[in-house]
């Protein structure tokens, strides 16, 4: 299957290749797409990200694969593709709320230049809460290997270094599978490129329905 991959927020492609690498190998023709917070809108990324969708996916089913704000893009794109929609969509440390780190460093000079417009949407309930979730079988996958003491940001709660589990999550706690990962690697984890390399060869065999 074609799987159009989407990096986070501070990253580029490049660190997508391990996953990129990882996917191929299980059979699937993995496609990277890069985009740039600080010279970019959102929509203007989001209107490439479907462009690129329609040019780079050769079959009629196609997964997307995002990390952090890849997975916001990935919402946002979903209106516009039209009668093509995806047939998975997997979700690597998603905000799926306004999250707390997005709210603090949204304040800062240096934030709002580098992240821009994307930066401050992620700091905004009501965007974040208007976003729409794929009509297909979605998996999140939220890292819980972040430290936890009473005196740190997250206290005893379980998360990746940036979001908590629960920002993560969302109300979607049944999409939802916790990994050993913190944030920034999460796309490296064995156990994230594993589970979504079962999750596609499943989908080619409708009568072992996903769960």
């Amino acid at each position: 299957m074609d799987v159009v991959l989407i990096h986070g927020m501070g990253r580029t492609p490049l660190s997508m290749l391990r996953l990129r690498r990882r996917l191929r190998r299980a059979g699937h023709r993995a496609i990277l797409f890069g985009y740039s917070p600080t010279v970019e809108t959102l929509q203007g990324a989001t209107r490439r990200l479907v462009r690129h969708i329609g040019r780079a996916t050769d079959t009629t089913r196609y997964a997307l694969v995002g990390h952090s704000l890849g997975t916001v893009l990935i919402r946002n794109a979903l209106a516009q593709l039209g009668p093509r929609p995806p047939a998975a969509c997997f979700f690597l440390a998603p905000p799926m709320v306004a999250c707390k780190a997005a709210k603090f460093f949204s304040r800062a000079w240096l934030y709002k230049r580098l992240m821009g417009e994307m930066g401050q949407l992620l700091a905004s309930d009501a965007f974040m809460e208007g976003l729409p979730m794929p009509p297909c079988f979605t998996r999140i996958y939220a890292g819980v290997a972040g430290p936890r003491a009473s005196w740190l940001p997250f206290g005893s709660e379980a998360n990746d270094g940036i979001l908590s589990a629960a920002e993560a999550t969302g109300e979607y706690a049944p999409l939802t599978r916790q990994v050993p990962s913190l944030h920034t690697f999460i796309m490296h984890s064995r156990v994230v490129a594993n589970d979504i390399a079962e999750s596609l060869a499943r989908l080619a065999l409708p009568t072992r329905p996903l769960e």
